[in-house]
């Protein structure tokens, strides 16, 4: 029988995620694989992002995320700005459809 199992190490010990078909004392053989990709992959990745010929994973991002109170600053002061909406701009540029 041949399975891949997810385990979080914990206290020097694996600890799989869920019940193993496992006779008590049974041997086997295990080959520990990181779900962290290494460092090299990583800028192999991010290499590939740049050139354009892979999109990064969903919920990746190399850019730190706003915080909410900047994020609001940033939303009031943009209201102030005169003129009109961004979205009227663009509804105008794209002309007729």
């Amino acid at each position: 029988m041949s399975e891949i199992v997810t385990a979080i190490y914990e206290d020097g010990k694996l600890r799989p995620l869920k019940p193993l078909n496992l006779r008590e004392h049974q041997t086997v053989r295990v080959q520990v694989l990181s779900d962290e990709p290494a460092e090299e992959i990583q800028q192999v990745i991010r290499s590939l992002v740049a050139d354009g010929l892979l999109t990064p994973p969903l919920g990746h991002s190399d850019v730190d995320p706003i915080p909410e109170d900047e994020r609001r600053e940033l939303a009031e002061n943009l209201g102030k700005t005169p003129g009109k909406p961004l979205s009227e701009i663009i509804i105008e540029e794209r002309g007729e459809w």
